[in-house]
């Protein structure tokens, strides 16, 4: 178990003005933020994300999506990070996710669900490396 997870806040929610909501939910569960930036994804980039959806149908929707607006990518701290970020943001469908998730309060539909976490410690380091160096990763 890693203490540390990956998140990006994605275009629809950074177009919606939710970067300081989300933020606010993420640090008070308790998390620290230990790399944070806003960026913009070109297509290549997202498509070497998410990567490993290559085959599914949704996949050029997603990279198209991803690469449409700027995302705010980050690396947060906390125990048991990965499994409490996931109860944090709630399920892929809004519908469906918890009341006071993240995605419950500020996504739209299963496409665009506001926010982005790892689903496993192993692609929390993959993805926090993907997006950050070494160096730009802090601790407390």
């Amino acid at each position: 178990m890693s203490n540390r997870t990956f998140t990006m806040i994605k275009p629809d929610a950074v177009r919606a003005g939710h970067i300081g909501n989300i933020l606010e939910k993420i640090t008070n569960a308790g998390f620290k933020i230990v790399a944070m930036k806003l960026t913009q994804l070109s297509a290549d980039k997202a498509g070497a994300f998410y990567a490993v959806h290559k085959e599914r149908p949704f996949y050029q929707e997603l990279v198209d999506f991803m690469s449409s607006g700027p995302i705010v990518a980050a690396v947060l701290e906390k125990e048991n990070a990965v499994e409490d970020f996931r109860k944090l943001i709630g399920a892929t469908n809004p519908a469906e996710a918890a009341p006071g998730t993240i995605r419950a309060l500020y996504a739209t539909n299963v496409g665009e669900n506001a926010v982005h976490g790892s689903d496993s410690d192993e692609n929390a380091t993959i993805e926090s490396n993907f997006h950050f160096a070494g160096c730009d990763m802090y601790a407390y």
